[in-house]
């Protein structure tokens, strides 16, 4: 305990991650009152849009609405997923200053995502980093599949670290790893961060993990033990990935607020604004969500 990190960063990915494969449209201005919600529980990286074909994925169709409501703020991180040079120029017209991109562990996986290989990917990324980079914008990355893949079953952490190091070496300023399906142990997180923290420094890296399995929580331990003190989580529990049947289910922020709270340590998220927050989307889609945490809290929904 005493060797953990003491202070914890927390990605919010709930506007994005959280609602892109929700069936039931969400007004822009209730994705606008559910961000505001966030930020005043204590977020600071909220990951609120993506600018990708409103025909593949439905939700993501107010995009730019949804970035202009959100304009550049002092304290604040607001990460759009730009996936092309078309979204690229989508974010920067909004005002956008922070982006991310994303590529899989798995060629099977990102095929099914975006219809080219993980090299390919790679390759299309390139000058879209070095210009948004040129430009002054910040830039996350994305990978997917670190554990397992839907497709091509087990993932070798070599893979994962090859394409990490490509991703830094093309100028990205975080990283994210993502457990896309919720297959994730203690253990298998152990053995992919014993050889990705040889190569990346910890603060820059992020764990991005679902709890479709229940051992989210568990994986958020490990990594901690290990050094890791940023992860990704969706308020109350929303989301999934529309491309891995089965993969619902992203950590919720309650139960990773709740648990840092009861371990003493800091996340500077107040978890009483945080599920009230959850509240208006939960009222919205007409179903308590998925958190633990969030079900003591709002007993009367």
């Amino acid at each position: 305990m005493e060797n953990l990190p003491k202070k914890i960063k927390i990605t919010e990915v709930g506007p994005r991650d959280g609602l892109q494969n929700e069936p039931e449209n969400i007004p822009t201005n209730i994705k606008l009152d559910f961000i505001k919600g966030l930020e005043a529980a204590g977020l600071k990286q909220i990951e609120t849009t993506s600018f990708v074909s409103p025909k593949w994925v439905p939700q993501m169709a107010d995009s730019q609405e949804v970035a202009l409501g959100t304009p550049p703020k002092k304290g604040m991180r607001y990460i759009a997923l730009t996936p092309n040079e078309k979204g690229l120029d989508l974010a920067l017209s909004c005002g956008l200053e922070a982006i991310a991109i994303f590529t899989a562990a798995s060629d099977t996986f990102n095929l099914k995502n975006t219809n080219i290989n993980v090299e390919d990917s790679l390759k299309r990324f390139e000058p879209l980093i070095k210009r948004a980079l040129d430009l002054g914008l910040w830039v996350r990355g994305y990978v997917s599949t670190v554990i397992a893949c839907p497709y091509e079953g087990q993932i070798k952490p070599e893979k994962v670290l090859e394409v990490s190091q490509r991703l830094f070496d093309l100028g990205i300023k975080e990283l994210s790893l993502g457990d896309t399906i919720g297959v994730g142990t203690p253990k298998q997180v152990e053995a992919l961060l014993e050889l990705i923290l040889k190569k990346i420094d910890p603060n820059k890296l992020a764990m991005h993990f679902h709890d479709t399995r229940g051992t989210a929580l568990a994986n958020v331990y490990q990594s901690l033990q290990m050094g890791v003190s940023h992860f990704d989580a969706s308020a109350g529990g929303l989301g999934g990935c529309p491309y891995a049947k089965g993969a619902s289910g992203n950590l919720a922020t309650e139960d990773l607020v709740y648990f840092l709270d009861q371990m003493g340590l800091e996340s500077g998220v107040n978890l009483e604004k945080l599920a009230k927050a959850s509240a208006k989307i939960a009222k919205l889609l007409h179903r308590p969500l998925p958190s633990k945490v969030w079900r003591t809290l709002i007993k009367n929904f």
